[in-house]
């Protein structure tokens, strides 16, 4: 029987995914739109956009494009240093 302790945690609590997560929101900020404004955008409802930013939804690497063309950001924004290529 597995022990739940041994089990991979979950990417989404990474300390990378945390980084990419409050860029985004970060992104979002300075490119002074609300949710609900990004949710129009991008032709979204206004949870996808809320659950993206909270980490309860995985964002694809389409969306974090997306995200980044809407921001008028570079894609290595979302990532940490040593992640970049």
């Amino acid at each position: 029987m597995e022990h739940r302790s041994h089990r991979r945690r979950s990417a989404v609590y990474s300390a990378e995914y945390q980084y990419l997560l409050k860029r985004l929101r970060d992104a979002r900020h300075q490119a002074g739109m609300t949710q609900v404004q990004v949710a129009k955008a991008l032709r979204r409802h206004q949870s996808f956009i809320t659950k993206c930013e909270l980490g309860e939804r995985r964002i694809d690497p389409i969306d974090l494009q997306r995200f980044a063309k809407l921001y008028r950001k570079p894609i290595a924004f979302f990532l940490p240093r040593r992640l970049r290529i």
